[in-house]
Parts: C-alpha cells; sequence; structure tokens
C-alpha cells in the first residue's frame, strides 16, 4: 500500500517519533483490517457475488495513489545507485519467482493452488515493505527505488514469468497478462506520478489520506477474493498458509543473504530482505481472479495479511539487534 514519507534512519538526521507512531500504526492496523475484511468474506459470501469484475478497477486505484506518492528524487536515487537497484530487482525477480515454483512443487499442491502461489512469486515487490524497512532501520531509499522500478517493470517481467514457471499447472495467456497490467499498475502509477507533477502542493494535501484509501481498497480486494474461494478455504487454507510461511520466510531470509553477500551493509541488506520477501499480493490476487480462478486468488489473499505481519515481526527484531 502506498505509505507516507518517513526519515531514512540511516541517514544522520533521526527520523521524528511522529514517522515513527505512523510507521507502527500502518503495519499493527493494516493486517487487522485485512484479516477482518477476509472473515467478512468467509462468514457470508453469497452478499459479495458478483463482485470480481471489480478487482482489477481496485487494484487501479491503489497503483494510482502508489503513483501519487513518486517525486523527482525517487527517480533520480535509482540513477545514482544503479548497482544496489539492479541487485534488488535481479534477486526480486529471482529468489520469490523460483521459491513460488519450488515450494508448490514440493509440497505437491493442486494446480490452481500452485499457479496461485507462483503467481505471488512473480509480482513486484509490495510498497508496504517501504514502513517496514523503515521499522527495521535499513536503508528507505534503496526500499522505495527497488519497490518503484520492480513495478514499473512488472509488464516485461511478470507475464514471461509466470508463463515459464506455472504453465505446467495451468494454462497461462501472458499476452493478456501483460495487457491487464499494463491496465492496472503501469498506466495508473505513470498517471498518479503526472498528477503529482502538475499538482504538487495541492497533491501533498491529501497524501497523509492515501494510506488509508489503499488500505481500506486492498482490504476489500481482499473480502472479494476470499468470499470466491470461500467453498475452497475450509478444504485448503492449512495447506496454502504453510506454502505463504515458507515463500515469504524464505524470501525474507534469501534476499538479506543477498545484500550481505554483495557487500551492501545492513541497513541495505534489511531493505533488500523486505524488497525480496514482501510481494504486492493484491496484483497478484487481481490476476489470478481474471486469468485463473477464484481459488488460485487465495495464496496471495492469505500472503496479503502474512507479509505484513511476519515483516513487522522481524522489523521489530531487527531494530532491536544491531548485528543480526
Amino acid at each position: 500500500m502506498p505509505t507516507p514519507r518517513i526519515a531514512d534512519p540511516t541517514a544522520a538526521d533521526p527520523a521524528p517519533a511522529t514517522a515513527d507512531r505512523t510507521a507502527r500504526l500502518a503495519v499493527t492496523v493494516f493486517p487487522l483490517l485485512v484479516v477482518a475484511a477476509g472473515g467478512v468474506g468467509l462468514a457470508a459470501p453469497s452478499h459479495f457475488t458478483g463482485w470480481a469484475p471489480a478487482v482489477p478497477w481496485l487494484l487501479g486505484v491503489v497503483m494510482f495513489t502508489m503513483g501519487l506518492t513518486l517525486t523527482g528524487d525517487d527517480f533520480r536515487a535509482v540513477a545514482k545507485r544503479p548497482w544496489a537497484v539492479g541487485l534488488g530487482l535481479a534477486a526480486h525477480y529471482v529468489i520469490m519467482p523460483g521459491l513460488g515454483w519450488l515450494i508448490a512443487t514440493v509440497l505437491g499442491l493442486p494446480p490452481e493452488l500452485a499457479a496461485g502461489v507462483i503467481l505471488v512469486g512473480c509480482a513486484p515487490s509490495g510498497t508496504a515493505s517501504n514502513v517496514v524497512t523503515y521499522l527495521a532501520r535499513g536503508d528507505v531509499a534503496l526500499s522505495v527505488s527497488v519497490a518503484t522500478v520492480s513495478t514499473l517493470v512488472a509488464p516485461l517481467v511478470t507475464p514471461p514469468l509466470t508463463l515459464l514457471l506455472a504453465d505446467r499447472f495451468l494454462d497461462v495467456d501472458a499476452g493478456a497478462m501483460l495487457t491487464d497490467i499494463l491496465k492496472t499498475v503501469l498506466v495508473p502509477v505513470l498517471g498518479g506520478a503526472l498528477v503529482r507533477m502538475a499538482a504538487g502542493r495541492r497533491v501533498g494535501r491529501v497524501l497523509r489520506a492515501l494510506p488509508a484509501l489503499s488500505a481500506l481498497t486492498i482490504a476489500v480486494l481482499v473480502l472479494i477474493v476470499v468470499s470466491g474461494s470461500a467453498a475452497r478455504i475450509k478444504d485448503a487454507a492449512a495447506l496454502v498458509l504453510l506454502a505463504v510461511v515458507l515463500h515469504n520466510g524464505l524470501g525474507l531470509a534469501l534476499g538479506y543473504a543477498a545484500g550481505r553477500l554483495a557487500r551492501l551493509g545492513r541497513p541495505s541488506s534489511r531493505a533488500m530482505a523486505f524488497e525480496v520477501g514482501m510481494q504486492n499480493s493484491g496484483l497478484a490476487a487481481s490476476l489470478a481472479t481474471s486469468h485463473f480462478s477464484p481459488a488460485a486468488a487465495l495464496p496471495a489473499a492469505i500472503f496479503s495479511v502474512w507479509h505484513n505481519v511476519s515483516g513487522a515481526a522481524v522489523a521489530a527484531w531487527m531494530s532491536r539487534h544491531p548485528r543480526p
């Protein structure tokens, strides 16, 4: 979800206490909101029959608000650190798709669930990773750069990766998937960025409301996805949860390891951990619903909750351990 601009704790000036409270509130309230939405969808699925076509539009709203948070400094930061950003991008799109395929294969997941887990792995980085990186006292600038670039290149990377890894489980139409990502991700993000450039000060007045708007929108996405596959959840919830926990946990660990092996330092390695291990599960849910089935969107719905809970927990641990 889009996050408030927060100071980088690795910079000379310490981050203000208000930013710290805002970040902690974001990673505490958001998972609870998503859990509540999922519970409503599970308890009363018939009330949301026919809502599935709204999923791409809701995702477009989330991506537009993300674009509104982008500034010229975000793009200049990428140019200043191409090596670190490139490494984060490569680690993200190698580690998570590979883990998704491996976990789906080892656990012997049914085809729909296997495709859903792989699709989560092929999605771009989750923007909530920026706040979690901040709480972990990581390199926020690197986190924002990797999240931005991974989102912008998603139309070129996510469809072929999904085709390569998931096609043996379900038929994958990479061309149609590319078109959907362009419409629901790239166009809204670029549109939001252009609006920010054209009306910067006026947009700045509403930036504080964007995280709440995004959180509510993602909660509705989860509600729709869960209600659409409520009948399957009782049978597969434990297996999918295991897959999600392994996927996210290994992604966090391998992302951190990649940063350390590249000698990026602890703050940047912490950013790498969250940029690799946290995914844009809203996009994965939308694509799974549109191209596979509601059941295939179940891993993304569970991942949406779990990666925020685990991310906040790991960030809290890192912030208390200067030498993890």
